[in-house]
């Protein structure tokens, strides 16, 4: 068994903004196994200032997985606590390999083209005008659930922006979902949840910076509206780890980006933490390219959630990989008669 690693840009089509700063392009790493004649091809999305492993040792240890491949899926997992964006790679590269079509890893009726997964149409931050045609855009692209990212200009045009949604649909016909991306400081939190509560939102992902179990406990117990950690979640290896912290702060609900939280078995053991306190859940990519968000979307749709999913930012690039994933009338499918063009 032989193993390679390439690194690719993916260059978005208009900057894309959040609380962090703004975002024009995206690396990524792909992964390659060979066995006689068969292939394997897995994605390490590292998200550069969110991802743990975003550190200088990063392509070093991707030679390391090269160079110890031998070792098997199961112990370069536990090898890799701290690198979790190569670890959802390697899974995918595994079971790659092992697939009867190395894109189709979790064989379901959704790679068989006969059923869809629900998704958000997400708003990217920028001036109000900008935002406004984003909302227009998705509504009639046929998305009956909306996320919008808030916290980087002025909180007021943010509600007035909402306030136009909510005066041309209910909330039954228009589910909103807002991201702070950790924005809001503690002192001012709870006061802002209640004045975004005025319009009927689903939930408020990661009100303030992560790392504060005490204040979103706080948030958490006295919010008006659902609270979901994402952030939060990220470098939290080890499970009574993960249970402290549900158990902690008591989050109406988690947000899972398999490739920074362990890829589909860190996935898992948060599904199930969560599940046994009552906390919903639903996952999200975290900017990959197609070959990543098709993996994540195959694993998602085996969880057979009811709810949106975070999984339409595959249109977001000129220079993604072709392949067979399309959004229609607010669903990701899998067309399998369309092809894959991925050189490596």
């Amino acid at each position: 068994m032989q193993a390679y690693y390439k690194k690719y840009i993916l260059n978005f089509k208009r900057p894309s903004g959040t609380s962090r700063g703004v975002l024009t392009t995206k690396e990524t790493w792909f992964l390659k196994i060979t066995d006689g004649n068969k292939v394997g091809y897995g994605e390490c999305g590292i998200l550069r200032s969110l991802s743990i492993d975003d550190r200088p040792d990063y392509e070093e240890k991707l030679q390391w997985v090269c160079n110890n491949i031998n070792l098997g899926e199961t112990m370069l997992w536990e090898e890799l606590k701290e690198f979790p964006s190569i670890q959802i790679g390697v899974e995918m590269a595994f079971r790659s390999l092992k697939a009867k079509n190395p894109f189709e890893i979790f064989p379901s009726e959704f790679t068989d083209g006969k059923a869809a997964i629900p998704i958000n149409g997400l708003i990217w931050m920028g001036e109000k005008a900008f935002m406004k045609s984003q909302i227009q855009e998705k509504i009639q692209a046929g998305f009956d659930c909306i996320k919008m990212k808030i916290g980087a200009i002025d909180f007021e045009t943010e509600l007035e922006l909402l306030k136009y949604i909510r005066t041309e649909f209910s909330s039954e016909e228009i589910e909103l979902r807002v991201d702070a991306n950790g924005a809001f400081k503690p002192t001012e939190a709870l006061e802002k949840l209640k004045r975004l509560s005025e319009y009927q939102l689903h939930s408020i992902e990661q009100p303030i910076k992560q790392g504060q179990w005490e204040q979103m406990r706080v948030l958490c117990e006295k919010t008006p509206l659902p609270i979901a950690l994402d952030e939060e979640l990220i470098g939290v290896f080890d499970v009574t780890k993960k249970k402290e912290l549900l158990q902690t702060i008591k989050p109406q609900y988690i947000i899972l980006k398999p490739s920074l939280i362990g890829g589909f078995k860190g996935t898992q053991e948060w599904i199930d933490l969560a599940e046994e306190q009552h906390i919903g859940w639903w996952i999200t990519s975290a900017l990959e390219s197609n070959v990543g968000l098709s993996a994540i979307s195959q694993f998602t749709y085996t969880k057979y959630s009811k709810m949106p999913q975070g999984l339409g930012t595959g249109s977001l690039y000129t220079n993604n990989i072709e392949s067979p994933l399309e959004v229609a009338k607010g669903n990701i499918q899998y067309n399998p008669a369309k092809s894959w063009e991925f050189n490596f």
